[in-house]
């Protein structure tokens, strides 16, 4: 038996657009290591990779969060609370569809290529990998065939952080929010010396 997805359920893509539509003026990134090399600091440049280059103004995103917010019938904010957007949807109407085809469409539309999905429990993230594994050519078909690679962190293999940060092809990374508590305690926050001394941490934050 093979699953077919509906990739026009209007509720979904109004979900979707809201998402992306909050990064409107974001040039298109033509590649990494293109943008890398005519950046003018050294730091871009280093070993812990290529995070997602925003380059909208704090006034431009507000202008276009009130925006989504004028067309979803919701109070308009006065302000941004700081970079944090949330897109709230009910029970069994497809979040987990929505995030990952917003994933695609952010690299689509803006050429980002870093991604994390932080989930609270074991069975949500078997869950997250599943629905991944079901879409994978519906999404292809979308978009394609755009290259994914996807995978859970595991503090006994640390080292992939490092082709997570590095690749300029579309990252997936599914984290347990476990991962980030206890910072005294957490692989992710000590250095390591398979990161050449570094904290795993500062490869997620770059």
């Amino acid at each position: 038996m093979k699953i077919k997805f509906d990739g026009h359920q209007e509720y979904q893509l109004d979900a979707v657009g809201a998402a992306v539509d909050i990064f409107d003026g974001q040039p298109l990134a033509q590649g990494q290591f293109e943008i890398q090399l005519s950046a003018s600091s050294n730091e871009m440049l280093s070993e812990l990779g290529f995070g997602n280059l925003l380059r909208v103004s704090d006034a431009k995103l507000l202008q276009n969060l009130r925006a989504v917010q004028s067309r979803n019938g919701i109070a308009l904010s006065e302000q941004l609370d700081g970079s944090n957007f949330s897109i709230e949807m009910e029970t069994g109407t497809g979040k987990t569809y929505v995030y990952l085809r917003t994933i695609f469409e952010l690299r689509h539309r803006y050429g980002f290529t870093k991604f994390i999905i932080v989930v609270p429990s074991v069975a949500i993230r078997e869950g997250v990998l599943k629905t991944i594994e079901l879409t994978k050519q519906h999404f292809a078909d979308i978009y394609g065939n755009v290259p994914l690679d996807a995978w859970v962190y595991d503090s006994k293999q640390v080292s992939r952080l490092r082709q997570f940060a590095t690749s300029n092809q579309l990252q997936v990374l599914i984290i347990n929010i476990d991962a980030f508590n206890k910072p005294d305690n957490n692989v992710i926050h000590r250095e390591n010396d398979r990161l050449s001394g570094r904290k795993p941490i500062e490869f997620i934050q770059a």
